[in-house]
């Protein structure tokens, strides 16, 4: 049988989605937007992709999320889009709200990666072909290159706007004093860097505890974030055991390590806040990135229509009382630590520039309290001036035990501490 020619839903703007502005534009983007990293590429069906697309753009979705190297295989998920927008989108192409992105591993050599003028607008050439689109609406620099000037990676964005292939552009995974450069760069010459993607859920605090989040806002850019679940650790996948067909059993980006007993108590902790508030974890994961105006949208991926609409039960209920962010923040893991990309190994290399001096200063320190108990140990009578000294080993004693109280407090202060 003939599959019957693509109709949406003429209720899609009316049944429950909600549009919120992108910074200081006239862009306006829907609280859950559709990523195209995983369940898009050849070794997925279709049928299975076209279903969700449309049932995504069915329910108020108009913002697709896609990168040169999606898939797998890399380029696959933007080729999978280009045969829905022949079958089914072309039409409603200006409903549409389409992204992509270069800076990550695409082809071999010296020119398939990175942040080179030559790589953003041979990368975007090809994605226009795979997608059959004439534009995108928003082109990112998906990294940061340190090794490319910036000025080099900002010019080409410059230039791939007034060539006509894309709308916007915007960052992605930026550190925060490169994001500053590429704000006023693009200001500048009057392309306004529309929004800033990145990692944020309730494990990985990063972007409000570092300053993008606010640093964003303050430059009118738009945050948008992914990887909203944790890669499914913000679900109710894992709390009875690992499934057979979950991401950590078929060893793909959330490695097994990810899932500690301590993790899993704080995931069920928060399961318990979620059934306090009628939700699914993931639905209360999602809805406390949209609690605020900080966040423009939420990219979710999905592998089936099932799967998009239980997340999208979350925009229901986006509101949280101060209680229930208090046991959110009780129950999340240690602190923002993230997970999914060596969260943990970036803490403790940020703390070492501080560690490492105050250890030091904590040694000498110690020695002259040492020093200082011995100068004080006389022995006779009043008024006598000879000293006893203090055995060695009670002064390596002292000196131990201060260096283990700074120790102590230095490590809470890294991970546990609320102004940290």
């Amino acid at each position: 049988m003939i599959n019957p020619i693509y109709s949406p839903d003429s209720s899609r703007y009316d049944n429950g989605m909600k549009y919120r502005r992108c910074g200081r534009s006239g862009i306006l983007l829907p609280e859950i937007s559709l990523g195209l990293w995983h369940n898009f590429g050849d070794v997925n069906t279709f049928a299975n992709s076209q279903a969700m697309a449309h049932y995504a753009f069915d329910k108020g979705i108009t913002h697709f999320d896609l990168a040169n190297n999606y898939g797998p295989s890399y380029g696959s998920a933007e080729e999978t889009f280009g045969m829905i927008m022949k079958k089914s989108f072309m039409p409603y192409r200006d409903e549409l709200f389409i992204s992509t992105k270069a800076g990550h591993d695409m082809w071999p050599g010296p020119y398939g990666e990175w942040g080179s003028r030559k790589y953003l607008m041979t990368s975007l050439n090809q994605s226009l072909r795979r997608m059959n689109l004439d534009y995108v609406d928003i082109f990112y620099s998906h990294r940061y290159d340190p090794e490319t000037p910036l000025e080099e990676t900002l010019q080409a964005l410059v230039d791939i706007v007034r060539q006509g292939k894309a709308l916007y552009v915007g960052i992605s995974k930026y550190p925060k004093a490169a994001a500053e450069f590429a704000y006023r760069y693009l200001a500048e010459r009057d392309v306004h860097c529309l929004l800033y993607q990145g990692r944020y859920n309730i494990f990985n605090r990063e972007p409000e505890e570092e300053g993008i989040l606010q640093q964003a806002k303050e430059n009118g850019t738009g945050f948008i974030a992914f990887s909203p679940l944790a890669q499914g650790l913000l679900t109710n996948r894992y709390l009875n055991g690992i499934p057979e067909d979950s991401r950590i059993a078929k060893g793909g980006f959330l490695k097994k390590e990810a899932l500690t007993d301590e993790t899993l108590k704080k995931i069920k902790a928060l399961n318990e806040v979620a059934t306090q508030r009628g939700q699914t974890l993931a639905e209360m994961a999602l809805a406390w990135l949209l609690k605020d105006d900080m966040v423009t949208s939420v990219i979710i991926g999905a592998s089936s229509v099932a799967q998009l609409d239980d997340n999208l039960q979350s925009i229901k209920n986006t509101k949280f009382t101060a209680e229930e962010l208090e046991k959110i923040m009780k129950a999340q893991t240690a602190r923002g630590i993230d997970f999914e990309s060596g969260g943990l190994l970036k803490r403790v290399k940020s703390m070492v520039p501080i560690i490492v001096p105050l250890f030091v200063a904590a040694i000498r320190r110690a020695n002259d309290l040492a020093m200082a108990m011995e100068s004080r140990c006389y022995h006779g009578g009043v008024g006598r001036t000879k000293l006893k000294p203090l055995k060695y080993e009670k002064r390596d004693k002292i000196a131990y035990i201060v260096l283990f109280v700074f120790l102590a407090v230095m490590i809470y202060l890294s991970f546990f501490s609320p102004w940290r």
